[in-house]
């Protein structure tokens, strides 16, 4: 090889082994190489998705899956990442996430095409939908027996407008509570403000299961939406966006997602359904 050769392939094995700098990302990437910092948007009540521990720090499914985002981000940018965690609800995570207040969001959020006015949504981590929770031997078994009853409901949510579109639908006498979080629909429901909280099956399975008292309460009635949640990211992003799809594709691929699936859902006994499992495959992207 001459001279020039290996001074030129020098010079670019070189350039390969810098690490890249803030000036050669743009949007949110620039904005966490240059300050090192990545923030997560996280529920408090979300179980099990997102959540507070005994130690009040974010644990959960979603959780899991950002920290396999951030490991890709950080891998991205070249340096090690401080996480910060900022905590979101129904009503303040889409705004959070368009005034870039948070980086990724980390919950139980529906990707609607509507909500993608605002922000985007990376693959489908969980399938769900709007369900009832009431106490045992409460004679209420549908959205049909609501009528003069009360029911609390997350301001901002697709179930709010599923149930209320029931209640009008079915010409109903239904008394709404509104509420902050789940943690707040719950408590409503356990100290009989309310006769029902309704969001997402597998939120009320997750709020019975922390209750002091689960044997008094039971999940009811029909699927009353379609629920896929993703986890949110900037709109207009997509040098960030595909960094996020490759740290999923990479854990659907090599099928460790049923590993934190497992971890988390097991212990409520709510095992992957096909059509979850079939999303899982669809999104396992090759490299």
């Amino acid at each position: 090889m001459k001279l020039k050769q290996l001074a030129l392939a020098g010079a670019l094995s070189l350039a390969a082994s810098v690490p890249a700098a803030a000036e050669d990302f743009t949007g949110t990437l620039a904005k966490i190489a240059e300050s090192g910092v990545i923030t997560l948007g996280h529920r408090e009540s979300s179980v099990p998705f997102a959540y507070l521990d005994e130690n009040q720090q974010p644990i959960g499914y979603s959780i899991d899956l950002c920290m396999k985002i951030v490991e890709k981000v950080s891998e991205t940018v070249g340096k090690e990442l401080e996480v910060r965690y900022v905590p979101v609800n129904p009503k303040t995570r889409l705004a959070l996430m368009a005034n870039g207040t948070i980086d990724l969001e980390c919950g139980s959020t529906t990707n609607k095409l509507s909500r993608q006015q605002q922000v985007e949504y990376l693959a489908t981590t969980f399938v769900t939908g709007t369900k009832l929770m009431v106490r045992k031997g409460s004679g209420i078994a549908s959205v049909a027996d609501l009528e003069g009853k009360a029911v609390a409901l997350a301001q901002g949510t697709t179930n709010e407008l599923a149930v209320k579109a029931a209640i009008e639908e079915l010409g109903l006498d239904v008394k709404v509570l509104p509420v902050r979080d789940h943690a707040e629909g719950m408590l409503s429901l356990e100290t009989d403000r309310v006769d029902v909280y309704a969001t997402d099956h597998i939120l009320l399975y997750g709020l019975m299961s922390k209750s002091k008292t689960p044997e008094e309460f039971e999940v009811v009635g029909d699927f009353l939406s379609y629920d896929p949640y993703g986890l949110m990211v900037r709109r207009d992003d997509s040098a960030f966006e595909l960094v996020g799809k490759a740290a999923l594709a990479e854990v659907f691929r090599t099928g460790e997602i049923m590993e934190i699936y497992s971890k988390w859902f097991d212990p409520l006994g709510v095992p992957a359904t096909p059509l979850l499992q079939a999303s899982f495959a669809l999104n396992a992207l090759p490299e």
